[in-house]
């Protein structure tokens, strides 16, 4: 259950973007207080992301108050900072409901909310959007409608970000790029970008004669076009003389202002208005605080990205405390595993786009730092980096959540298994990622991979599993197949207390028996098979004997087990915590034809619809995939007159 708490006197009262725009520009700063305590409460009773919608606390409510939202529209890069955004357009009395099942998600979402002009939850798309948006306005001859983008500098350091400043400011359009500028993705923003950002920031003459250009700008009105060219080309010079070096913006042909305090909302609302007026591709420079407002958050703002529930007096982190010890994270695993791998192996690098603490390379990170890289958020160029060291003979580790993946996959085909280069990618987050929802699911990964010549395809179904297809793709024997393989492993925690376990060679596309019997054969790949032996034993208890097949590999497939399972079974399920289109099911449908078996054979996994957010457990009950969703179909396919209870989940 969520639990809601009220609103300040101003914020109960704006239900809309226009409720707000009836304020006084002097209460503004009184709304930005109410605003970030409700953000507060919720999120620290409820949970979800906390750090980066505090820190555009001020800029949020600038934005609405300035532009005629939603006919003026607003794209937010990523969202994690859009919880304010939801609460001041229409929200607010559904925001405890944030990430829940069946309430609002965490990320803008266009069937949401007419404010929510474009849904996202990968990083880097807003100027890309915002810019067909003003196009669009543009032809339909929409002269007086404002298209904004708000993207962070670490979401700036991806490639499609800068393909899209080049295409801005070639183009006639209308449309103001809002750079916020916090240092902070999750992890501390890497690379050229972000020094350059700083020296921007830390010129202290380039800012003191900015200001005088600026407030010149300000008046430009007053003298006409002429005067604006004038101050064009004055504010130009001085930023490439000042700086010492040319503006990089400005070299995309975008008018370049700031930076400018992003936590002085009236002043943000000036300068807001000011740039409404001028025509053409612009960029605002603002710097922010991640976390502002909640001194905790602010000190370490990676933990207080998304901190989970704690107490907002204390500022404790509620952590459940067990009575036995309890397993670890998968990602915890990898990163404890990829360093022990390292110690023994001097060949071995690791590396990560913009997430070390989310995927455990920090653990390498910090141990090894000449030998683990983030590479910011740049999952092509991760791909295609990791390529290229493995072309020197390296063992290299690509870590990618995989709704991630997505976003480098031409790498993975043509700058990899083109060249039969064995990088090894493990892939965090793999299935229903949970309330992060649709953007984060890593549905989609064994189906892209197991397509690609020269990619193996695997998934342990526990963390000795994990470490073992880990060592195994370490050895330098591996290498001479000349493959690369994907290792999918789920978010959260594994099954294993007693994890540390010795490594063992695996042999590459063989599974193995878990359960023997005669009644039906089921066929699991990766974490979902605990699952699967949970409902082994439902279904021993209503008398139905089934066998258990840990398959292990989507690719290649164990074709002798396979062999075997097909001649002595007429029923055969197979479930995974992945698409149920190309998948490993389909894998199995495809051996079965080839080899002109019959058997009645279900397919259980993430059907061909958007799975919403909710927790895991919800969601494998909502597609049928726990241990009930398992023995139900089972049961029914056996004509059993048996009937296994439902799922928790779907009861509550």
């Amino acid at each position: 259950m969520s639990t809601q708490f009220p609103a300040g006197p101003l914020l109960s009262k704006i239900q809309a973007p226009a409720d707000l725009r009836k304020l006084p520009a002097n209460q503004l700063p009184a709304v930005c207080e109410e605003l970030r305590q409700y953000i507060i409460d919720h999120v620290s009773v409820n949970g979800g992301h906390f750090g980066a919608s505090l820190g555009v606390t001020e800029l949020t409510v600038a934005l609405h108050y300035v532009f005629n939202t939603p006919y003026d529209q607003l794209v937010w890069d990523v969202g994690h900072q859009a919880y304010g955004h939801k609460i001041l357009t229409g929200r607010q009395g559904v925001f405890h409901t944030n990430r829940l099942l069946g309430g609002i998600s965490g990320f803008p979402k266009r069937s949401e909310s007419e404010y929510d002009a474009f849904g996202v939850g990968h990083s880097s798309t807003s100027i890309s959007a915002a810019l067909g948006m003003a196009v669009a306005s543009r032809y339909k001859k929409e002269f007086d409608r404002q298209h904004i983008a708000v993207i962070g500098d670490g979401s700036m350091t991806a490639g499609m970000a800068f393909e899209a400043m080049n295409h801005a400011g070639d183009i006639p359009n209308n449309m103001i790029i809002i750079l916020n500028d916090n240092c902070m993705a999750i992890d501390p923003n890497v690379g050229a970008l972000k020094e350059y950002l700083t020296d921007i920031t830390t010129s202290h003459t380039y800012n003191k004669v900015k200001d005088d250009v600026w407030n010149l700008l300000g008046k430009m009105s007053r003298f006409g076009k002429s005067a604006q060219e004038i101050v064009s080309k004055i504010e130009n010079g001085l930023k490439a003389t000042l700086l010492k070096q040319s503006n990089l913006f400005e070299s995309f042909n975008l008018r370049y202002f700031g930076p400018i305090d992003g936590h002085d909302v009236e002043y943000l609302a000036t300068v807001l208005r000011d740039l409404k007026d001028i025509p053409g591709p612009k960029i605002l420079h603002c710097v922010t605080t991640k976390g502002k407002g909640y001194s905790l958050a602010e000190k370490d703002q990676t933990l207080w990205h998304a901190p989970g529930k704690f107490d907002k007096l204390t500022g404790e982190i509620e952590k459940k405390t067990y009575d036995n010890p309890q397993a670890p994270k998968y990602q915890e695993v990898f990163g404890h595993t990829l360093l022990e791998l390292a110690e023994q192996n001097p060949k071995i690098m690791g590396i990560t786009p913009a997430m070390p603490s989310g995927s455990s390379l920090n653990i390498m990170m910090a141990a090894m730092p000449d030998r683990a890289f983030d590479v910011g958020i740049a999952e092509q160029h991760a791909v295609t980096f990791s390529a290229g060291l493995a072309t020197q003979g390296l063992t290299v580790f690509c870590n990618i959540y995989s709704s991630f993946m997505q976003r480098g996959y031409d790498q993975v085909v043509h700058d990899v298994c083109l060249q039969k280069l064995p990088v090894i990618f493990c892939l965090d987050r793999a299935g229903l990622a949970g309330a992060d929802g649709p953007t984060h699911h890593g549905n989609l990964d064994i189906a892209m991979m197991r397509c690609v010549p020269n990619m193996i395809v695997a998934a342990p179904r526990n963390e000795q599993e994990l470490r073992n297809i880990m060592y195994t793709a370490s050895l330098d024997k591996f290498k001479e197949r000349g493959e690369a393989i994907s290792i999918r492993y789920p978010r959260g925690q594994g099954v294993m207390p007693a994890w540390r376990t010795n490594f063992e060679e695996i042999e590459i596309g063989t599974g193995i028996e878990l359960n023997r019997g005669k009644d039906v054969a089921i066929l699991s790949l990766g974490h979902i098979g605990n699952e699967a032996i949970k409902a082994v034993e439902l279904l021993a208890s209503q008398g139905i004997d089934a066998a258990l097949y840990d398959m292990r590999f989507a690719k290649p497939l164990d074709e002798k087990l396979l062999h075997e399972i097909f001649r002595k079974f007429n029923t055969i399920l197979t479930v995974e915590d992945a698409s149920i289109v190309g998948g490993f099911g389909s894998a199995i449908a495809e051996f079965m034809v080839d080899h002109q078996y019959q058997a009645n054979m279900i397919r259980l996994g993430i059907p061909d619809h958007i799975v919403e957010h909710g927790e895991q457990s919800e969601l494998y009950a909502l597609c049928g995939i726990d241990s009930n969703g398992i023995a139900q179909k089972i049961a029914d396919q056996l004509g059993a007159k048996v009937h296994v209870k439902a799922s928790k989940a779907l009861t509550e």
